[in-house]
């Protein structure tokens, strides 16, 4: 089940199976979330080996979602999974000028919005990438800016911490869970550094709403 726990800020981090954890947990307001997408990506040698990143085999298999509940939801990779039509498709251009790694990610989501794109070079990324997929902090707080009700964010596939960032430096509360532990004891660090740096002027959600939201 739990098999370590840091709560930090309004943060709780969770080192665990998130099959076995998220029935625990209770309801939130919304998914934030970017789980590995069945390619294998910690066997290329650029991303993973070149970077001391390798050695790991999370990437082998994708996850089942059917396991994630029912509330708004922004699922990164969406285009690898199996998922219900959407008409709001977040995209991350990477404004690579012709570099030899995929143009753009995509995002699936259940919100009754337009299609949004973010171009957000990912070079220099919030003082080193310390996961394979590691997304940018500045990604992640776009994410939650179309969540603006949400207080309550889970991440059940946490990786190196981003989404809680991202929580921590907007004033929302996130909960993440991360099978791997030393990914788990990089993401405390990075959402220590965050409450320890926090951004200025920024103001929680409108309203908080109760429980999850039944789609």
């Amino acid at each position: 089940m739990i098999k370590k726990e840091e709560r930090i800020g309004d943060c709780r981090l969770i080192l665990g199976d998130c099959l076995e954890v998220m029935p625990t947990l209770g309801a939130f307001d919304a998914v934030v979330t970017d789980p590995p997408y069945g390619i294998g990506i910690t066997k290329s040698n650029r991303l993973a080996v070149s970077r001391g990143l390798g050695g790991k085999s999370w990437d082998d298999e994708a996850p089942d979602l059917s396991c994630l509940p029912s509330v708004p939801s922004i699922v990164w990779g969406g285009n690898y999974f199996d998922l219900p039509p959407t008409r709001c498709v977040l995209v991350w251009d990477k404004n690579n000028a012709g570099r030899d790694f995929a143009d753009f990610e995509m995002a699936w989501t259940n919100l009754d919005q337009v299609a949004r794109r973010m171009v957000l070079r990912p070079m220099n990324m919030d003082g080193g990438k310390q996961h394979p997929t590691q997304k940018p902090v500045a990604l992640m707080k776009w994410c939650l800016g179309f969540l603006p009700d949400a207080e309550t964010i889970l991440d059940p596939f946490m990786g190196s911490g981003t989404t809680l960032v991202a929580c921590a430096k907007l004033g929302r509360c996130g909960t993440g869970i991360e099978l791997d532990p030393d990914y788990f004891e990089i993401a405390c660090r990075r959402v220590e550094e965050a409450y320890r740096q926090p951004d200025m002027f920024v103001q929680p959600p409108k309203t908080a709403t109760q429980g999850g939201l039944d789609l």
